[in-house]
């Protein structure tokens, strides 16, 4: 029995260290860089500060079960930290159960000392990593139009100014310059959306600064950004969200409506702000049954 446990160890440990890991940026393309060396910072397990350079972590299923559909996960954490464990991999774990292939982003954090322009380092790793997707799609076997987003808490604001600044801060060129860096739909759970009223103030000081004009503060609203452009997007949200107050999701799909986007919004009694794949009410655990149905609509069309 200690062999078949050792043996069962060994092979669970090879599954876990055997994830791709995919680095964003080719040598000597990453914008907005002061040149300053770092080294990755975890404050502890499953919550990383400081990172380089942007990474991605590749979740494949088997080539037998593989769908065409890939998801790119945006972990949250106040633009202060990456929760990419809680945050990303349980996520893209359960992503592949679907047969739908999942990658998790590191992105630099707007708090990085080798920032130029912190605002937009997050939004330039998020656009360069669709980018490298969508132009190797053949490669893992999906479809270069079948690539979204899936964010949470400020990873949400982030897939959302994904979703909807239609400029290319990614600065390159050649061939990538044919290559969209929008996705074609987006899951936001317990997304920031709004950076004033209604804001998590953490969120916005790290992303902003704590002096932020209020022109800057209605720029990264992201209920402001929303065009007719905009993806299909689903949200969900708990009513009893102490963190990031629901307004923020209630904005986001108004905007949605005027502008006439499709998608949907489903906001539960029950939640807090820990909306994740083990939820502490069977009402809540249902966002996972409803975001698997409206995947599989968006694989039919």
């Amino acid at each position: 029995m200690k062999n078949i446990t050792l043996i069962f160890s060994i092979f669970i440990a090879i599954q876990i260290s055997s994830q791709q890991k995919i680095a964003v940026w080719e040598k000597g393309t990453m914008p907005n860089s002061k040149g300053i060396k770092l080294g990755i910072v975890e404050e502890k397990e499953g919550r990383i500060t400081q990172i380089q350079e942007a990474e991605l972590f590749a979740f494949l299923p088997a080539k037998e079960e593989r769908k065409k559909m890939a998801i790119i996960i945006i972990p949250g954490g106040g633009y202060k930290h990456l929760t990419y464990d809680l945050g990303g991999y349980s996520y893209a774990k359960w992503l592949n159960t679907l047969g739908i292939s999942a990658f998790v982003l590191n992105y630099r954090l707007p708090t990085s000392p080798d920032l130029k322009q912190r605002e937009i380092g997050p939004l330039q790793d998020i656009q360069a990593a669709i980018k490298l997707i969508r132009k190797n799609a053949e490669q893992y076997g999906i479809s270069a139009d079948q690539i979204g987003v899936l964010g949470t808490s400020a990873g949400g604001h982030l897939a959302a100014m994904v979703s909807n600044i239609q400029i290319d801060y990614t600065e390159l060129k050649g061939d990538w310059t044919g290559v969209s860096q929008i996705p074609n739909f987006a899951i936001l759970v317990s997304p920031v959306i709004d950076l004033g009223e209604f804001a998590h103030k953490g969120s916005r000081n790290n992303l902003l600064g704590e002096n932020a004009s209020l022109e800057k503060i209605k720029e990264y609203s992201m209920q402001h950004r929303v065009t007719e452009k905009t993806p299909n997007t689903i949200l969900f949200h708990a009513q009893n969200d102490p963190a990031v107050p629901v307004i923020n999701s209630i904005l986001y799909y108004e905007a949605m409506i005027k502008n006439k986007v499709k998608g949907a919004m489903f906001i539960f009694p029950e939640g807090e702000h820990n909306i994740g794949i083990s939820n502490k009410t069977e009402l809540t655990d249902n966002w996972k049954k409803i975001g698997e149905d409206w995947l599989g609509d968006m694989i039919a069309k």
